[in-house]
């Protein structure tokens, strides 16, 4: 087999999978090489093409530019990158293109692409996956509540099958397809979503021609590995088994070729035999203090809306007899005092910073850089500050995140559905000694559901800490605004993952 491999990657969001085999090093060579990646969205493929022209231009001069360094610092303007270097500026806009699959100008980019790929390189992959809103358990439920909504008229209940085009197209050696857990169960026109993609995967090939076999990826005994799969929930990579910081579980399906097929059978990687936390991914960052998002916001009048709420919650679990729970608020008011944060955004890097020899944290540390971006809190309003101040301080002190009947009455929202079990988790806390719940793109909204675990600051987490919960290293810049930063993130795929992903294929295919 070759050494380097060409690949083509599909609703390509800001990067996740593509970076994680863009980056792969085996022995000083790189042996995935992306021709083309797609995204239709706007501020996604702003970040891509950045990524795009950084990979290029780190590849030309073994460094990054000093002006995405400042750029990144915030200590100047976003520069005209095709100024920095042309030539790795026109490698970039030729990779990461702005197109939407199913139009005529994606399928002649892709085929024009796909006929570079074979020129260059005797094998290709295929990578992405496509948008999950049609088959989230969520979005369904949302699809449903809308009178209008023709499950056979969603488009991106189809969209699997325009990566089905470009893979019958390209005829790579192998493939990744990633998507939610909720495809699994998702229906059209009374049949199962994932039998329909199976159907359609395994089918290309006729008579002579080889066609695909399909393997789920396997972790035993601190490997992982490709088998056959039984049932479909086979096809669950749980993230947290390969050092990710998240309880993130998602569809991952692995094809290969079948004259490559019984490659499978022998190749193994080990995985990380060690369970992430949220304190140890995101504990070194600067504390923050929220913001109020409505009336007079500053340092003073936060921190006394805090002490106050720290005060009220200690007397009300005292009459409830929650002694425990009193104290820690009581604790909570007292360091207020001389421990509360000042400010709302703070990029200085942390001690030791670049120096842990540990595999993740040598991924997330960027030892060129010279400060921590996107690292600003978001503003809460004054009553949501006494929610989270509970959840935090509840998380702590019990071990699990608040439901509903958890909350003291006078902290119940206005909402009729808060009291239903609707709403069971509509504050919930990341509890510092575990790995975290899944980063979603929901974390855009409100950050409710992502209460930061230190009750000190008193906050949602911020870009960067949900990036690192994603492992995006700490250089990968999310252009747009924060609510678009936000949705990139909770929709990519895992960049440490998707890193060990391209190892494991790299072990079968090489």
């Amino acid at each position: 087999m070759p050494s380097a491999f060409g690949i083509v990657d599909l609703f390509a969001g800001p990067g996740g999978l593509g970076e994680g085999f863009a980056t792969l090093d085996i022995n000083g060579q790189k042996p995935f090489k992306i021709g083309i990646s797609i995204e239709n969205e706007a501020s996604a493929h702003r970040t891509l093409l950045l990524r795009a022209f950084l990979r290029e231009y780190q590849a030309r001069h073994a460094a990054l530019p000093n002006q995405f360094i400042d750029f990144h610092a915030g200590h100047t303007p976003e520069p005209d990158w095709s100024s920095i270097d042309p030539s790795a500026w026109q490698h970039a806009t030729k990779e990461a293109r702005l197109l939407e699959l199913g139009t005529e100008l994606a399928s002649s980019s892709i085929k024009e692409a796909i006929k570079t790929l074979k020129d260059d390189f005797d094998e290709t992959l295929l990578i992405g996956g496509p948008p999950c809103q049609a088959y989230s358990l969520v979005g369904r439920a949302r699809s449903r509540g809308n009178l209008d909504y023709v499950p056979e008229e969603d488009a991106r209940h189809y969209l699997f099958r325009e990566y089905i085009k470009v893979l019958d197209r390209l005829r790579p050696a192998a493939f990744v397809m990633e998507n939610v857990k909720g495809m699994l169960s998702s229906t059209i026109e009374s049949q199962l979503v994932f039998e329909l993609l199976v159907r359609d995967l395994t089918s290309l090939g006729t008579g002579h021609s080889p066609h695909y076999e399909l393997f789920a990826i396997r972790i035993a005994d601190g490997q992982a590995s490709l088998k056959t799969a039984v049932k479909p929930s086979d096809f669950i990579v749980r993230a947290e088994a390969f050092g990710v910081p998240q309880r993130r579980h998602r569809v991952i399906i692995v094809g290969l070729r079948s004259d490559l097929a019984h490659k499978a059978a022998g190749a193994k990687i080990a995985t990380p035999n060690v369970t992430r936390t949220v304190r140890s991914v995101i504990g070194t960052m600067p504390a923050l203090r929220s913001g109020i998002s409505r009336g007079h916001d500053d340092e003073t009048t936060w921190k006394a809306t805090v002490t106050d709420a720290a005060n009220l919650l200690a007397g009300m679990c005292k009459e409830n007899s929650d002694e425990l729970l009193s104290e820690a608020f009581q604790s909570i008011s007292s360091r207020m005092r001389s421990e509360a944060p000042t400010r709302r955004a703070a990029s200085y890097l942390p001690d030791n910073y670049g120096t842990s020899k540990d595999e993740l944290f040598s991924w997330l540390d960027r030892p060129g850089l010279h400060a921590i971006a996107q690292h600003e809190s978001r503003g809460h309003m004054a009553s949501d500050l006494g929610r989270y101040l509970f959840a935090s301080v509840f998380g702590a002190v019990k071990g699990y995140s608040p439901k509903a009947s958890d909350f003291p009455l006078a902290l119940s929202p206005d909402h009729r559905n808060w009291h239903t079990g609707i709403f069971n988790d509509r504050f919930r806390v990341q509890l510092a000694d575990e790995t975290s719940t899944t980063v979603t793109s929901h974390i855009s909204k409100d950050g409710h559901y992502f209460i930061h675990p230190d009750p000190i600051q008193c906050r949602s987490l911020t870009v960067r800490e949900a990036a690192r919960l994603q492992t995006f290293p700490d250089d990968y810049l999310f252009l747009g605004n924060r609510t678009q930063q936000y949705v990139q993130i909770g929709n990519a795929v895992p960049p440490f993952l998707a890193k060990q992903i391209a190892e494991l294929v790299f072990e079968v295919l090489n």
